[in-house]
C-alpha cells in the first residue's frame, strides 16, 4: 500500500522548518492518542502515521534523504516505519499528561514526589472605623495544619520506613494493553508516589500534619477598607515534599459607626443647629475620627440639607497616602415641650415675619403646582 506523503501527514509545506515540524507532530499526538479516544481504530492509526512522519522528518539527515529518493531512499538506509522512540523527546509533555515514561518499552523510571505548594488560608477580622483610619496591630489565633513533629512530616513511624509499592513495583504507574499501544496509569494504591507507608506514625497516623493553634501579630495599615484582604506569605499550612507553605489571607470587616459613614476616602456626618443658630450663623465644633474636634463657621440663614466640606478630615488613602475630606451636613432641629414665653416669642416673630400660622403657606403650594404643570 502506498504510503502518503509525511509532509502532508503533518499538514506541513516542505519549507516547515524544525521548530514546525515538531509543533505539528505535538498537536497531532495529543490529538489522536489512543486514551483520548478508546476504541477508535482510525484515530489509532493517525497516531501511528503522525509518529512514523515524525520518526523521519524530525531527523534532519532522514529528512534530506526523504526529501531527495523519497520512500524508496529510505528504504535503502533500513527504516523500518514506526518508530517508538520519537516519544522519548516529548515526555515533558507527553509523559505528564499520558504517562508516556513506560510506553513503547521505555526506560523504567521510579516516580518521584513532586514539591507543591501548601494549602492558603483565610479568616476573617473585624475592626473599628477609628483602626481603620488610623491603622492598629492585631493578635489573630488561628488552628492549621503543621508538620507532626514526631515523624518530621514523613508519616511514617520513627525506626521504619515507607516500602516500595507492591502493585507499581515503584513507578508510581501501572500498564495495561490498549489495542496497538501499552498505556500506562497513575497507581491507586500508592497514587503515584511509588511507595506506601506499612507503618503509619501513631502521632498523625500516617498524614504527615497535625492541627496545632498558633497566634501570630498583625500590623493593619491606615486606610484599609471594608473587604480589604492582607496577606501574609508563608502563613498558610505547608507543602508537600517539603514544598513551600501557603499564605494565610485576612479579610477585614469594618463595623459601621455611630455618627460617620465611610465612602472611599471621605467622611460624611450630620451636625445638628438650633432655629436661631441656622438663622442668625454660629461656630459649631464638628468632632473627628480622631477625637480631635474642628471648629465649622455657619453662616447665617443656612438651610437645613446643605453640607459642609472640611479638606482633609476624611481618611488616608492606603496607597497614596492622600488624605480624604469630611463632609458636614446640616439638620435644623425644632425646639421641643416649648414654655408659655417662648412660645409668645414664636408668635410675635412669625407676626414680625408676616406669617399666618393658621392659613396654608401659599408661596409653598404654589412651588408645588408648578411642579405638577
Amino acid at each position: 500500500m502506498t504510503k502518503r506523503d509525511y509532509y502532508e501527514v503533518l499538514g506541513l509545506s516542505r519549507e516547515a522548518s524544525q521548530e514546525d515540524v515538531k509543533r505539528a507532530y505535538r498537536q497531532l499526538a495529543l490529538k489522536f492518542h489512543p486514551d483520548r479516544n478508546p476504541g477508535n481504530s482510525d484515530a489509532e492509526e493517525k497516531f501511528k502515521e503522525a509518529a512514523e512522519a515524525y520518526s523521519v522528518l524530525g531527523d534532519a539527515e532522514k529528512r534530506s534523504t526523504y526529501d531527495r529518493f523519497g520512500q524508496e531512499g529510505l528504504r535503502g538506509e533500513g527504516f523500518s516505519g514506526f518508530n517508538a522512540s520519537v516519544f522519548e523527546e516529548f515526555e515533558d509533555i507527553l509523559g505528564s499528561f499520558f504517562g508516556f515514561g513506560d510506553v513503547f518499552g521505555g526506560a523504567d523510571r521510579r516516580r518521584r514526589a513532586r514539591a507543591e505548594r501548601g494549602r492558603d488560608l483565610a479568616l476573617e477580622m473585624g475592626i473599628t472605623l477609628e483602626e481603620a483610619a488610623a491603622g492598629v496591630e492585631k493578635e489573630i489565633s488561628l488552628s492549621r495544619a503543621e508538620l507532626c513533629s514526631a515523624c518530621s512530616g514523613s508519616g511514617v513511624e520513627p525506626g521504619t520506613r515507607k516500602t516500595t509499592c507492591p502493585t507499581c513495583h515503584g513507578r508510581g504507574q501501572v500498564r495495561f494493553q490498549q489495542g496497538f499501544f501499552t498505556v500506562a496509569r497513575t497507581c491507586s494504591q500508592c497514587r503515584g508516589a511509588g511507595e506506601i507507608i506499612a507503618s503509619p506514625c501513631r502521632e498523625c497516623r500516617g498524614s504527615g500534619r497535625v492541627k496545632a493553634k498558633r497566634t501570630l501579630k498583625i500590623r493593619i495599615p491606615a486606610g484599609v477598607d471594608d473587604g480589604s484582604r492582607l496577606r501574609l506569605e508563608g502563613e498558610g499550612e505547608p507543602g508537600d515534599a517539603q514544598g513551600p507553605r501557603g499564605d494565610l489571607f485576612v479579610v477585614i470587616q469594618v463595623a459601621k459607626h455611630q455618627l460617620f459613614e465611610r465612602q472611599d476616602n471621605n467622611l460624611f456626618c450630620q451636625v445638628p443647629l438650633s432655629i436661631a443658630q441656622a438663622a442668625l450663623g454660629a461656630t459649631v465644633e464638628v468632632p473627628g475620627l480622631d477625637r480631635e474636634t474642628d471648629k465649622l463657621k455657619v453662616p447665617a440663614g443656612t438651610q437645613t440639607g446643605e453640607v459642609f466640606r472640611l479638606k482633609g478630615r476624611g481618611i488616608k488613602d492606603l496607597r497614596s497616602q492622600r488624605q480624604g475630606d469630611l463632609f458636614v451636613k446640616i439638620l435644623i432641629k425644632t425646639p421641643e415641650n416649648l414654655t408659655k414665653e417662648e412660645k409668645a416669642l414664636l408668635q410675635k416673630f412669625a407676626e414680625l415675619r408676616g406669617e399666618e400660622l393658621d392659613k396654608p403657606d401659599r408661596s409653598l403650594i404654589d412651588k408645588v403646582k408648578s411642579m405638577i404643570h
